[in-house]
């Protein structure tokens, strides 16, 4: 799970600017109105919409961007139809990348897809060469210093969660995806502090990246996350906490 973890702690320290350039609100926007017109525009009974409701809220998404964009899922509102893709490919040193994209336009974005992929030293693959190696599972963050073991554990297992790991820094709480909304707010309501909480996919395995590989890998998932089409970007690289420092010099 390190190399997921790693990439999400990146992504969190950059997520400020992004949030500045608004490409946190597109990509959100994007989930609800998707979300809102897949299971209804009630998120008491649908869960997906009510996490990306979470999502918003949690960057600060005015409310009446969250309602346009559940009146546009709805058909309320006239709006863009996002059809929801998956790409899979390799990135360099052969390490497994998985991206969820929603596009209004799929010969844009899988060309965009390809040119990244072979600009970095990978390649786009066929559906099915590297999605089995992840699974779907909840992950929640909760800093070391917010609880010790007995307490963590205590808010967590009795609501659902299958594993609780010692990340140094932080607790990392696996949920499988139907737990995930009690574990997490079990956790809050035992008075602990979420660093991170997100439903994920983790790799089952991971490749373990040097320097030049390593700087190479992590400008390709910028690229992905940065592209206005993209939702999510999953890899199974794993880079040692030294290297990370020495590339953020």
């Amino acid at each position: 799970m390190s190399g997921h973890s790693k990439w999400s702690s990146i992504k969190h320290k950059k997520g400020a600017a992004d949030a500045r350039r608004g490409k946190i609100f597109t990509k959100i926007i994007k989930e609800i109105t998707t979300a809102a017109r897949i299971g209804g525009g009630d998120p008491s009974g649908n869960p997906r919409l009510r996490k990306a409701m979470d999502d918003a809220k949690a960057a600060n998404m005015p409310a009446d961007n969250i309602e346009r964009a559940i009146k546009k899922g709805t058909g309320e509102l006239e709006g863009v139809l996002y059809e929801e893709v998956s790409y899979e490919g390799y990135g360099p040193g052969g390490v497994a990348v998985l991206i969820e994209a929603m596009t209004d336009n799929r010969n844009r974005t899988v060309s965009d897809i390809r040119h990244l992929f072979s600009k970095y030293n990978g390649n786009l693959g066929e559906n099915g060469c590297v999605s089995w190696m992840f699974e779907e599972k909840g992950l929640i963050e909760v800093p070391l210093q917010e609880a010790d073991e007995e307490k963590i554990m205590e808010a967590a297992i009795d609501a659902g969660a299958e594993d609780i790991k010692n990340a140094g820094d932080t607790w990392e709480v696996v949920t499988p995806p139907d737990n995930f909304e009690a574990v997490r707010d079990s956790i809050k309501n035992a008075g602990i502090a979420v660093e991170r909480a997100e439903v994920t996919k983790i790799p089952g395995n991971t490749v373990k990246l040097e320097d030049r590989t390593a700087s190479t890998m992590l400008k390709l998932m910028e690229k992905f996350e940065d592209h206005e089409d993209v939702q999510n970007v999953y890899a199974n690289f794993d880079i040692s906490d030294e290297i990370l420092e020495k590339l953020s010099e």
